[in-house]
């Protein structure tokens, strides 16, 4: 960039520039090509008109510039992102910068300033077009890019701003933040930061059973098993690969038995509904509930022991054996099988 006080220019990190306002190119400049009055104030405070939680990310103004971003740039990397509340590309990359940061774990910070309020420092720094990143690091801006980067692009930016920290791993900070979020009910954002990895490293298990993951959250079971197909051989014993694996298979033997709720719907109509209490058994024992299916086995041999000869008792010889002897729930159900056949 042009007209850098600092007399450093942006060392190859520079994305393609996204235009300003109105699709004109250059439009966006930092100390003009204002929208008018009525439709800036129809635009104001969305998406980023709030600095997000924690210290990790601030908005700043001219006067806190220089602690928020020059003095602190001592302390780590600082990314300042120069946005106005008309620009759409801006709306799109500050999200992403946000969970680029929070991702990082402390390496780098995040300040935001709006140019519509805050001209000068994005004058003097010659910024031209929105967004426009900076990296700051010891009080001097040391690379930037320009442009609403794909996710994948500014978590590289920021592990090559950090690389030299002690303890810098941007892969595996993602992937926790991004299992956080998942663990949270955030599908939506875990999958963008899942997919960013992939990006960066395809193929890598972790995230690939974690996108995985939301996929089957979101009830896409058919792209799980594609994203999971996908993972490299060497891979696929990977313990996150195969508890996906084991979950879609679960899937398919429940999803071969019926729909639950329907079979539970035709047993509360019709308690000697024995085939219904049969598969809801076996639906019990795939997902696990070894005590619900030995119950649901147990009532067909108090009600009906004769059903499909004698199918109720012998599915449930098979689940002690698959079970183990001292499993409780082999023993429990034992003893009651015990009760009902000598009672």
């Amino acid at each position: 960039m042009s007209n850098n006080p600092y007399g450093n220019s942006f060392g190859g990190g520079l994305g393609p520039q996204t235009v300003g306002q109105g699709g004109q190119g250059g439009a966006g400049g930092a100390a003009g090509g204002r929208r008018d009055a009525a439709g800036t104030a129809g635009l104001a405070g969305l998406g980023q008109g709030a600095a997000a939680p924690g210290d990790l990310i601030k908005e700043t103004t001219t006067a806190k510039f220089s602690a928020d971003v020059v003095q602190e740039s001592r302390n780590q990397p600082v990314l300042v992102d120069f946005w106005a509340p008309w620009c759409g590309p801006c709306k799109q990359l500050t999200p992403i910068l946000e969970r680029a940061v929070k991702a990082a774990g402390g390496k780098v910070k995040l300040v935001k300033m709006n140019i519509d309020q805050h001209p000068s420092i994005a004058g003097q720094l010659g910024v031209q077009s929105i967004p426009a990143v900076f990296a700051f690091v010891n009080g001097q801006p040391v690379d930037g890019f320009m442009g609403a980067l794909p996710e994948s692009e500014v978590m590289a930016f920021i592990q090559r701003l950090t690389a030299g920290q002690p303890g810098g791993d941007p892969i595996g900070e993602a992937l926790d933040e991004a299992n956080t979020l998942l663990s949270e009910g955030d599908v939506a954002s875990a999958a963008q930061l899942f997919g960013a990895v992939l990006q960066h490293e395809p193929g890598h298990a972790g995230a690939s059973a974690g996108l995985a993951e939301c996929y089957l959250k979101s009830g896409d079971a058919e792209r799980a098993r594609a994203l999971i197909d996908q993972v490299p051989a060497d891979k696929a014993e990977d313990p996150a690969v195969a508890a996906v694996r084991a979950k879609l298979k679960l899937r398919e033997e429940i999803a071969k038995l019926g729909d639950p709720a329907q079979l539970q719907a035709r047993l509360e109509g019709n308690a000697d509904d024995h085939e219904a209490r049969f598969d809801l058994a076996l639906i019990a024992n795939a997902k696990g509930d070894r005590q619900t299916a030995a119950g649901h086995l147990l009532e067909i041999i108090r009600r009906d022991r004769s059903f499909n000869d004698d199918a109720a008792r012998l599915k449930l010889l098979e689940l002690f054996a698959a079970w183990g002897p001292t499993d409780p729930a082999t023993r429990e159900a034992r003893r009651r099988l015990s009760s009902l056949l000598f009672a």
